[in-house]
């Protein structure tokens, strides 16, 4: 964090970032702070001894000047104003002549000059970072759609922060889709950072988003997959593209509750029922995409039947990864009933702010969160059978 940022955080409290394509702001009360440090110079000054000055800690206002505003004029307009206060000063104190007055003259216009220069670049670099954070804002909504609170018999909500601190796209993947096979959806992380990731993200979600719709088979939708991720790390250049996988978790949901899963590597989704929480650990699972040939992708498919109100949440290992500042991870399988009331998205923005509050500061590694709620819409004047979850291997 800058150092403007760190005093703004201050008078202000923390703050989510400035929005897509816009620069952050100081509130405009913050703009009163160096007419109050000048005049708490002024009274230091008629207090104290008339034989010593602090005439030179005006040096200081134009240069709060600077860091509170983004108008370039401002700190010039200030360093102005304080050159009369100065010379009133040394009027007073009869220091015209005094070579400590010209001293202070000379370094508060010096100042003014230097906090003018610095607003200018802090500006553009502002403006410059608002317009890569509005471009990545359009690439991760065309790369990670929104998704719908209904799809199909299921409530769904996303939750996504990217690690970089500036950035709003990152390696995390997901989607959820609706087909004449059910609701499909996916939750991954590819190893590695930067554009790299992104554009092997980019490769498995569009080979999901066609796989989905056309594989009546969820280990065939991995097997896909598998293909299209081959292919593109070979046609990827970048660094490190040969040692780049792809970790995922797919979920399929019927429209009579039955939900199958397919692992690759990844950490276990986890079933909240009621207030009870278990993870769905498969007997069986394969390494990550991009580890072994695709011919040999051959994930089994476990089942597990859904009632109504069950939910599922898949997450990436940016959150049970996520430590405190003694090392420990944080417990998402303990704290997520304490997070489970309200709709799918507030559990999700109950459950980050937890992790955050655990973390105390902001996450080490991109962090995904998907919650998929079975809630079909029953037919006027029917009832939902009463159904047990069995987790099976196909």
């Amino acid at each position: 964090m800058s150092a403007t940022g760190w005093i703004r955080e201050r008078f202000t409290g923390p703050t989510p970032g400035p929005a897509p394509g816009t620069t952050g702001t100081w509130p405009r009360t913050a703009l009163a702070l160096p007419f109050i440090g000048m005049a708490l110079i002024v009274a230091l000054d008629f207090v104290s001894n008339t034989e010593v000055t602090v005439e030179p800690a005006l040096t200081a206002v134009p240069a709060l000047a600077a860091v509170v505003s983004h108008r370039t004029w401002y700190p010039l307009a200030i360093g102005l104003f304080t050159e009369a206060v100065a010379f009133l000063m040394a009027f007073r104190s009869d220091a015209l002549d005094q070579s400590v007055h010209a001293a202070s003259v000379f370094a508060i216009l010096l100042v003014a000059l230097i906090g003018w220069v610095s607003a200018t670049l802090r500006l553009r670099q502002e403006r410059a970072l608002a317009d890569a954070q509005l471009v990545a804002s359009i690439a991760r909504r065309v790369l990670l759609r929104p998704v719908p609170e209904r799809v199909g018999t299921v409530q769904a909500a996303v939750h996504y922060e990217a690690a970089a601190a500036h950035a709003r796209i990152g390696g995390d993947l997901y989607e959820v889709v609706n087909t004449r096979h059910g609701v499909r959806a996916v939750v991954g992380d590819v190893r590695g950072k930067g554009l790299g990731a992104v554009e092997t993200a980019a490769a498995v979600l569009g080979a999901f988003r066609e796989a989905a719709h056309q594989e009546p088979a969820l280990d065939r939708v991995a097997g896909w997959l598998a293909v299209s991720l081959d292919r593109a790390l070979h046609e990827n250049d970048h660094p490190g593209v040969e040692e780049e996988f792809v970790t995922l978790v797919l979920i399929g949901v019927g429209a009579d509750g039955t939900a199958e899963l397919v692992n690759c590597g990844h950490p276990s989704p986890l079933l909240l029922r009621g207030g009870d929480v278990r993870p769905l650990e498969l007997a069986e699972t394969v390494p990550p995409l991009g580890v072994l040939d695709p011919a040999d992708v051959r994930p089994p498919v476990h089942r597990v039947v859904l009632r109504p109100g069950d939910r599922v949440l898949l997450f990436t290992d940016g959150v049970i990864e996520a430590r405190d500042r003694s090392g420990a991870f944080y417990p998402l399988a303990e704290r997520l009933p304490r997070c489970a009331d309200g709709r799918p998205a507030d559990v999700l923005q109950r459950l980050h702010e937890d992790v955050v509050r655990h973390v105390g500061r902001q996450l080490g590694d991109d962090a995904a969160m998907l919650l998929l709620q079975y809630a079909p819409a029953p037919a006027a004047g029917t009832q939902l059978p009463h159904q047990h979850g069995i987790l099976t291997r196909h």
